[in-house]
């Protein structure tokens, strides 16, 4: 299969994953080369009482400039962004960062479904949107905007989630322009970025 065949052309990236994201998304980002030119904004479920630390475990691993996101943080080519724990993180129109603290969703702050919409306001079909292992259902509702929105949709095969419950939650919604191992996801980005090159 041709996984390059008609794919758009996309600005952004936005990732979603819970329970076994980590390994999942060290999996997905050693996948990038160094000089990777899309953004990606990733929210990973984490306890919130205590500081993340992805930034700096991400940074030693993957070939990306990584940040925290912070709030009014300009959303810059090539780097990737991740939630800090505690807050909503949300894309705004001059394509900045913002952090919010409005009600959990799904018990859940960040929230996928926060960050999905906002960035599908904002990007429209010019984004892509991935969403991974994940014991909740966070992500779904945001996945079926992204496409409603013309915007590209990806969910890792539920055979291949470390926990499946996310993906399957996705699926149930709307059916997703891909459906791929963690792996094809990796080859799916390179060839997105290739074509935005």
């Amino acid at each position: 299969m041709n996984i390059a065949a008609d794919l758009p052309r996309i600005e952004a990236i936005v990732i979603g994953a819970s329970a076994g994201g980590v390994e999942a998304l060290l999996t997905l980002f050693g996948s990038l080369r160094a000089g990777f030119v899309l953004p990606i904004i990733v929210v990973l479920h984490l306890p919130d009482d205590r500081r993340s630390h992805l930034a700096e475990v991400f940074s030693r691993r993957v070939a990306l400039p990584v940040m925290e996101a912070s709030d009014k943080l300009e959303i810059k080519a090539g780097t990737l962004y991740f939630a800090t724990p505690g807050y909503h993180l949300s894309v705004e129109e001059d394509r900045s960062l913002s952090l919010s603290l409005e009600e959990r969703l799904h018990h859940s702050r960040p929230s996928i479904d926060f960050l999905f919409e906002s960035a599908a306001d904002v990007y429209g079909p010019t984004l892509a949107a991935v969403l991974l292992t994940g014991a909740n259902h966070d992500g779904a509702r945001g996945l079926a905007k992204v496409k409603r929105y013309g915007g590209l949709t990806i969910v890792q095969d539920p055979d291949d989630a470390q926990v499946d419950t996310m993906p399957k939650a996705a699926l149930k919604i709307h059916q997703p322009d891909h459906i791929l191992p963690i792996h094809g996801i990796g080859r799916l980005l390179v060839e997105l970025e290739r074509i935005a090159c």
